[in-house]
């Protein structure tokens, strides 16, 4: 019924694991699938994950820095699921206490975790719940009778324990008229150190002790643009990340939520994957083929204008760039990108670069089929040894049918290196509902089994927005696609990469 349980380390060693009976496929696949989409991209905030045809049940244990993971098939629905993974994070815990409780990581490599007998005595006593609970219930007898206990005796008298204690001396604390015991005396420190114990690093995080900061943060996410769901799923990532842990040398909740929330924020803004263009465009060079990058997005985002600030940065790192103009709907498309061309040549000359132009604009004028344009544009710059194709296309709402259609098509039929999705940063999370339904268009007009979906973003006007930058948070949270550029100025120049940790310090400001 269960296909596996792997206990592991947050640093990735794998201390214990179960595979059942008749699973042929490793579980290192929906275990890194886990990894890479959940627990770095602090996506922890619901213990339920879906890879292929399994189901995943997850939980952290921030103590010791493990995670229990069981997987089944999604097909089978295990209501109970949840308490065995807690029944075996517990025994588990119990059992390996001392060897947990050791410094550093080399804990989890000299220590043998032996673990096959707990777990087979839980995963019996778990199939045999599974079987009692689906199993009709007896009906109410009419008549109740006297229980007869398991320890032989029948009278109240035989039951009583309440005046035998645990060391099997007798307690008076049922008897009013006995005073009460004298308090067990331990010995150890008193007086200041007892004191500073209990300050230092002894206090271990509870959902109640998070509660009213985690609010406090969630509005604080919410004012500064973040979306109110994802800023919720935050906060529960922050939770669950924390609950059980002990907190550090004088540290406060407030202080320990917060730090915790600035690493998620900066893990977050941070990719999943490696987006280096101009290492890419040189790849492509020794390969003798342009690199392609798609420019798609909403009407009037500033997809144009960012496309040549990309072609300046292109130049300036020595790549030829051809500007391919598949915006064959809007008026004066075209015209707006020869200008941009002819501006671009004349901040670096033909003269300076063997008499060759660095830019140049492909088009085929208005009304035309923008899938054929662009598959014309790159065979030429493969045919004129160009570095790099941008392809500029037509705005378009995300409610288009036709205009997703011609855009899925586009990108289906010429295969580009990347897919940037431009957006405003200043429009908040009206960006992020467009990102979503954009890619979800592009999912649902594609032709393809694997249709191609966003690779990064472009955001925009980012220098209007002030410390008001959550769009970016929700934005990369939604897609796990990172931001590749931002627009912050008017000229050409004014294209910046995005600094992770200043945006989520201009977040966390006050």
């Amino acid at each position: 019924m269960l296909d596996f349980f792997a206990i592991f380390s947050k640093g990735g060693i794998v201390l214990w694991c179960f595979q059942g009976a008749g699973v042929s496929e490793s579980f290192a696949g929906p275990v890194n699938a886990l990894i890479r989409s959940v627990i770095l991209q602090e996506r922890t905030g619901n213990s339920s994950f879906t890879h292929n045809a399994l189901s995943l049940k997850y939980k952290l244990d921030n103590e010791f820095e493990l995670v229990f993971v069981v997987g089944f098939q999604k097909i089978l629905t295990l209501t109970y699921v949840d308490k065995f993974i807690d029944d075996v994070q517990l025994h588990f815990r119990d059992r390996y206490k001392n060897e947990l409780g050791q410094k550093g990581a080399l804990k989890f490599l000299v220590n043998h975790f032996e673990f096959e007998d707990d777990f087979s005595r839980l995963l019996r006593h778990f199939y045999c719940f599974i079987v009692d609970s689906k199993s009709p219930k007896p009906q109410k007898p009419k008549k109740k009778e006297n229980r007869v206990w398991e320890m032989g005796g029948t009278s109240s008298k035989d039951l009583d324990y309440s005046e035998t204690n645990s060391n099997g001396s007798y307690s008076s604390q049922g008897q009013d008229n006995e005073a009460p015991a004298e308090p067990v005396r331990r010995k150890g420190f008193g007086g200041m150190f007892g004191m500073l114990k209990g300050l230092v690093g002894s206090k271990t995080l509870t959902q109640q002790d998070m509660e009213p900061i985690l609010e406090k943060m969630k509005d604080h996410l919410i004012a500064k643009n973040v979306a109110a769901d994802i800023a919720s799923q935050l906060c529960d990532s922050v939770a669950k990340k924390l609950e059980g842990k002990v907190m550090g040398t004088f540290t406060t909740v407030a202080s320990t939520v917060k730090q915790a929330l600035q690493e998620s924020l900066v893990q977050i803004l941070q990719p999943k994957r490696r987006v280096d263009i101009l290492r890419d465009v040189l790849e492509a060079r020794a390969q003798r083929k342009p690199f392609v990058i798609t420019f798609c997005g909403v009407n009037g985002v500033g997809k144009s204008t960012n496309l040549a600030k990309i072609s300046y940065w292109l130049i300036e790192n020595g790549f030829t760039v051809l500007i391919a103009a598949c915006d064959t709907f809007r008026a004066g498309a075209v015209e707006q990108l020869r200008t941009h061309q002819r501006r671009l040549n004349s901040l670096h000359p033909p003269e300076q670069h063997g008499g060759h132009p660095v830019v140049q604009l492909f088009e085929k004028g208005y009304g035309k089929d923008a899938a054929g344009i662009a598959m014309e544009a790159i065979a030429y710059a493969r045919n004129q040894c160009f570095d790099v194709v941008l392809v500029d296309t037509a705005g378009r709402m995300q409610d288009n049918a036709p205009l997703m259609t011609a855009l899925a098509k586009l990108i289906a039929v010429n295969t580009p290196d990347l897919v940037l999705f431009v957006g405003e940063a200043l429009v908040g999370n009206e960006a992020v509902d467009q990102l979503v339904k954009f890619n979800q268009a592009l999912a649902d007009h594609s032709m393809s089994d694997h249709p191609r979906l966003i690779d990064g973003i472009v955001l925009t006007k980012f220098d209007t927005i002030d410390d008001k930058v959550g769009a970016a948070i929700s934005m990369t949270y939604i897609t796990g696609q990172p931001i590749v550029f931002v627009g912050t100025g008017q000229t050409y120049s004014d294209l910046r990469s995005l600094n992770a940790r200043a945006v989520v310090n201009a977040l966390m400001k006050a």
